[in-house]
């Protein structure tokens, strides 16, 4: 099938993507939409694609063996390796750094601001996501941020600004950035810093990968998919979530005052700004889904904004409604598939919710928002708010 998904586009807001897509396939895409079918489609759909965005077809066989795109058995036994790292248990074990990290970021953000006013993404939650993380996976200080660059080159290389000029090979042909032959560097230092961990063990994510008997392939994808989808998932929901709060002060005076729990307001929050855009499948026999006919073969474009917003499922889904129940929503995938990190990331996007209604204003723009150019991650790349003033 032919697809639109190679085309860069600024990321829109969930409201106007819902609108969007629901006039209708664009060229001959298929556009699933719905919870419903976003949940059925592990019977359906096989992960090893095609990707629309691969110039190359030597990376195919990297982004095949990639967790997010393996089937069962593989899928299971790559995903256990690691599972063990993210439980609750552990994962909460890290709240009280959380806290203190979002506490310094906000106190910075507040100290350092011009005229009342802050660019909240490099002042906070681009720090604020790459650190939690960095401490989840072991990395030393000094090394920290060789993890936000790996993560810019991959998921900003549609971006103007993160990447101004296109890469280009010695005989002048276009390279992909997200290519693992331009990412040796990010490669070589997995297996260096697993070697080091090998040797002094620590209680974090890397020392569990050196020591799980990878092969030297399956250490490299899965350093790349924790540092990039790791990272970039909290650094696209949490200037996210305040952008949308800025929009709704009446929802935010209910998160302020108490009314509404953190926790709660978390899973609204994602529903109106899912981290990610959308997913793209492949049929692995003939069927039926959403009343089109699907055959094996096709490109099946699952469109989390969208499914967020299908009116039979959530009443008035225009409008953030922060205590809404049930609250069903995709932002971290379904099934077999969701998200790995998703009980670390609900935990910094609370903390920071938290420690933001304690210490802060309500969210306010001070300036125009500026979204990631990207069709696949919901981005948010500038967010100047007023940081000074009263507690409210």
């Amino acid at each position: 099938m032919a697809s639109g998904l190679g085309t860069a586009l600024p990321a829109v807001d969930a409201g106007l993507a819902a609108t969007t897509i629901r006039t209708g396939p664009v060229g001959d895409i298929v556009d699933v939409d719905l919870p419903i079918d976003v949940a059925g489609l592990s019977d359906l759909a096989r992960s090893q694609i095609v990707c629309t965005a691969v110039a190359d077809a030597a990376d195919l066989p990297f982004l095949r063996s990639t967790m997010l795109n393996q089937d069962p058995p593989g899928h299971g036994r790559l995903r256990r390796t690691v599972s063990r790292a993210f439980t609750p248990a552990r994962v909460d074990a890290f709240a009280d750094r959380v806290r203190a990290r979002a506490r310094t970021l906000l106190a910075d953000a507040r100290a350092k601001a011009e005229d009342g006013a802050c660019d909240v993404v490099p002042a906070v939650t681009d720090e604020y996501a790459l650190l939690n993380l960095t401490d989840l996976l072991g990395i030393p200080a000094a090394d920290r941020g060789l993890l936000l660059d790996w993560t810019v080159r991959v998921i900003g290389y549609q971006d103007p600004e993160d990447a101004p000029e296109p890469l280009r090979g010695p005989d002048g042909t276009p390279l992909n950035p997200r290519s693992p032959a331009l990412l040796g560097e990010m490669f070589a230092y997995a297996r260096e810093l697993a070697e080091h961990k090998r040797r002094r063990p620590g209680d974090d994510i890397v020392t569990s990968l050196a020591e799980a008997g990878l092969e030297p392939a399956e250490l490299e994808m899965f350093f790349f998919l924790l540092t990039v989808a790791g990272n970039d998932t909290v650094r696209s929901a949490a200037p996210g979530a305040l952008l949308a709060l800025a929009g709704a002060p009446d929802a935010y005076r209910r998160l302020a005052c108490g009314a509404v729990p953190a926790d709660r307001a978390v899973e609204e929050l994602l529903r109106v700004h899912p981290p990610v855009l959308s997913f793209r499948r492949t049929a692995a026999h003939d069927t039926e889904l959403a009343g089109r006919t699907i055959r094996a073969g096709d490109k099946v474009v699952v469109f989390h904004a969208s499914a967020n917003h299908d009116e039979r499922v959530f009443a008035d889904p225009g409008h953030l409604v922060l205590d809404r129940s049930p609250n069903p929503h995709v932002s971290f995938g379904d099934g077999p598939h969701v998200c790995l990190g998703a009980h670390f990331a609900r935990l910094q996007l609370r903390v920071l919710l938290e420690e933001w209604r304690a210490a802060m204003p309500a969210p306010e723009l001070a300036g125009p928002p500026r979204r990631l150019v990207s069709n696949f991650i919901n981005g948010v790349t500038r967010l100047p708010l007023r940081v000074s003033g009263p507690r409210r």
